[in-house]
């Protein structure tokens, strides 16, 4: 098998590709993509720190002067929304944007909304037992994360329906070489998710609520405040960073579970295992399986020369089985003791949500664990064909 991101047989198990390009050309030119390929734990883990690159360019360079053709101009509503919020700007704007939003998105704020997280946990877990079973993804995983954000937001529970559609069809623009239709999906719904916004904290600033709005719309920090299009571009990004990982997470790693059975009898057993369990199913099945890095100026990786004004993509799921960094990186073991991978990133970009994350997804597990302790797999499941957000159509099992 070799790498290529289309073929849902690649999909579905990427990781013997992955050793062939770590063993044979860690450092390879992707030419469907015109993009760097980069597969070893020591080189991405080395790049997501290095200031010679960056998620964008546009703080050094315009498209033209970086040798790129500017973006077509009908996704402008897509890019206005995603530069708006931290995820692709650079220092010093994104200095700025993360103390602003660090202000309002403290970690006292996620300890605080820890028995939140576990009373809603319990509660779609106890409905998902009583039914039977299901469709796990679209039950239990999907609806936690969702229904944290849209709480957090003060999204009303009235317009809680629109948000994972919105979050769906704005993330396949970072699949890559997105067909047109799925760009168009991802404009319209920017488009639709930022009016909503905009009008949410509109009403959020003249009349605050307890919510991250509210925190946000009001943060200030010597004077310096979020302006109403990047206060949006965050809220936007904490959706769809704040659940689409959680929800692939949850997906991919109960799939790992039932698949090494022995792993699931063990952490049954033994349920102080979790916080490890989440760390190791987070490695084991990467959620985010690769990261791209504009290069700002000319680099060496491996001893292969990147020029600068090209893109490397960082492999995730690859770095997560590199040999080197973990013993034995192909075997689940809920009980692994060092787990440095790097599913949330490194350096500047690292997941401001992570700790929020954790939270989530232990409290998912562990009351699936404890209020179904015979769930079994129904059917086999199915890989979506996106390979950068990489996650299961569905997971149906029974209790």
């Amino acid at each position: 098998m070799k790498f290529d991101p289309w073929n849902p047989e690649f999909v579905a198990y990427p990781y013997d590709a992955y050793r062939d390009l770590r063993e044979k050309e860690p450092v390879r030119f992707f030419e469907p993509t015109g993009q760097w390929l980069v597969s070893r734990h020591a080189d991405v883990n080395a790049l997501l720190r290095d200031r010679r690159l960056g998620r964008s360019y546009l703080h050094v360079a315009s498209h033209e002067a970086f040798g790129r053709e500017p973006e077509p101009a009908f996704q402008e509503p897509f890019w206005r929304i995603t530069r708006a919020g931290m995820l692709d700007v650079e220092p010093p704007v994104h200095t700025r944007l993360r103390r602003l939003v660090s202000k309002a998105f403290t970690p006292r704020m996620v300890d605080a909304l820890r028995p939140r997280v576990r009373r809603i946990a319990a509660d779609l877990v106890d409905a998902f037992v009583e039914r039977g079973g299901g469709d796990l993804i679209a039950e239990v995983a999907e609806p936690l994360p969702v229904t944290v954000i849209a709480e957090m937001l003060g999204v009303p529970e009235s317009d809680r329906h629109l948000l994972r559609p919105w979050s769906a069809d704005i993330c396949k623009m970072y699949e890559l070489n997105p067909p047109l239709e799925s760009q168009q999906a991802a404009v319209r719904a920017s488009l639709e998710f930022g009016d909503y916004l905009r009008e949410l904290a509109r009403a959020r600033r003249s009349d605050p609520g307890d919510d991250l709005i509210s925190a946000l719309a009001q943060v200030v920090d010597e004077g310096d405040r979020l302006t109403e299009d990047e206060l949006i571009g965050t809220c936007v990004l904490l959706l769809n960073a704040g659940h689409e990982a959680t929800v692939n997470v949850t997906g991919n790693g109960w799939w790992s579970l039932f698949r090494n059975p022995a792993e699931l009898e063990r952490l049954r057993a033994d349920p102080g295992l979790l916080p490890t369990a989440v760390e190791e199913l987070m490695r084991y099945d990467t959620p985010l399986q690769m990261f791209e890095r504009w290069v700002l100026e000319d680099i060496e990786v491996g001893g292969v020369a990147i020029p600068r004004g090209v893109e490397v993509a960082l492999l995730f799921g690859s770095a997560n089985h590199d040999p080197e960094v973990f013993a034995d990186p192909d075997r689940l073991d809920v009980g692994r003791p060092e787990n440095p991978h790097i599913s949330f990133g490194a350096g500047i970009h690292y997941c401001l949500g992570a700790p929020l994350a954790r939270v989530e997804l232990i409290e998912s597990f562990g009351a699936l664990l404890k209020a179904a302790p015979g769930l079994e797999l129904a059917e086999e499941p199915v890989w979506k064909p996106g390979y950068v957000i990489r996650g299961l159509e569905a997971l149906k099992v029974t209790v």
